[in-house]
């Protein structure tokens, strides 16, 4: 092994590999994100992958990560644009990237900041897909037997409606969590960051049926915690939400491509169509920033612009007729 790639080796298992006798500080950089700044494990797999991409791209380059300069990373953006990723994946790749230098160059790992000054790509602002009121009512309508699963099914659907909560919070859920007596349920979001969430009248009732009636005849042992259950008696994961959802979403013919999330944008969307208060709804969703939630005002307008030329004599006069 010459001595180029003997550097190379060493460096990868120091930065990468995590060999006993060295640091890793990929692993350092993970740990630091979860403790630190308390980042969910789905997130914290999203900058693994980054990071393993980068590995990759390096290894094949020849390069080592102490010598990677600005110059390097902008050939590498290059290479992922002939790849055609999303602007999205482009951006997080970059967002990962600028973290793990500047973590680097904070624990003095390297002497100065490649990556400083490297603006993340601009992305085109997409606007959240909703659902009309009448494709939610059709679709919370789906789940109508009385078997244990479609009880769950119910519970599930009218809560992640009531609620605006993530699929991984909702499947997230443990007993302890519901307080139907006072109508709210406790919700571990992003970043083990907890909140309260209100809980409307149907999604109770809904609840309620399934505890009474459909739960205690799917778990097997009574120590379990998890609220929603699958027909193992275990936790549903997200993936088995994703499956009965695109069940019920073909069951009531809608065809907009419809996700869990899609059901998040429009309880957002809804509660702003009907005068709820910008501030309120982001503590519901629980958005660390206003801006994060402002997306869902240009939805409310588009709605508000309609209905106003719908209504409003002037607007729905034509010229000639003045």
């Amino acid at each position: 092994m010459c001595s180029r790639d003997f550097q190379l080796y060493c460096e990868l298992l120091y930065l990468f590999a995590g060999g006993n006798h060295r640091v890793n500080y990929q692993e350092r950089f993970l740990n630091y994100l979860a403790v630190e700044r308390g980042l969910a494990k789905n997130t914290l797999s999203s900058y693994q992958i980054d990071l393993t991409d980068f590995n990759n791209y390096i290894i094949e380059k020849n390069l080592i990560i102490m010598e990677i300069q600005y110059d390097h990373v902008l050939m590498y953006l290059h290479f992922l644009r002939r790849k055609k990723i999303s602007s999205a994946t482009l951006a997080r790749r970059v967002s990962t990237l600028k973290s793990f230098y500047k973590f680097l160059f904070l624990e003095g790992v390297i002497k100065e900041n490649p990556l400083g000054n490297l603006e993340s790509p601009k992305q085109a602002k997409k606007l959240p897909e909703t659902i009309t009121y009448e494709e939610i009512d059709r679709l919370l309508a789906q789940p109508g037997g009385s078997k244990p699963a479609d009880l769950r099914d119910k519970a599930m659907l009218e809560t992640l409606y009531a609620t605006g909560m993530r699929v991984s919070e909702l499947t997230g859920l443990n007993l302890q969590d519901i307080n139907l007596t006072h109508g709210y349920l406790h919700c571990l979001g992003k970043g083990s960051k907890e909140r309260i969430v209100p809980l409307g009248q149907t999604a109770m009732t809904a609840i309620h049926v399934y505890l009474t009636k459909g739960r205690a005849k799917i778990v097997k042992k009574l120590s379990e915690k998890a609220l929603f259950v699958n027909q193992q008696g275990k936790r549903l994961t997200r993936q088995g939400f994703w499956k009965i959802l695109k069940r019920y979403v073909k069951e009531a013919k809608i065809k907009k491509h419809l996700t869990p999330h899609t059901i998040r944008h429009s309880f957002a969307t809804h509660l702003l169509e009907n005068g709820a208060d910008l501030r309120a709804v982001q503590e519901l969703l629980g958005h660390v920033e206003i801006t994060t939630t402002q997306i869902y005002t240009h939805l409310t307008e588009k709605h508000i612009k309609t209905v106003y030329n719908a209504a409003h004599p002037r607007a729905v006069r034509k010229p000639e007729e003045e």
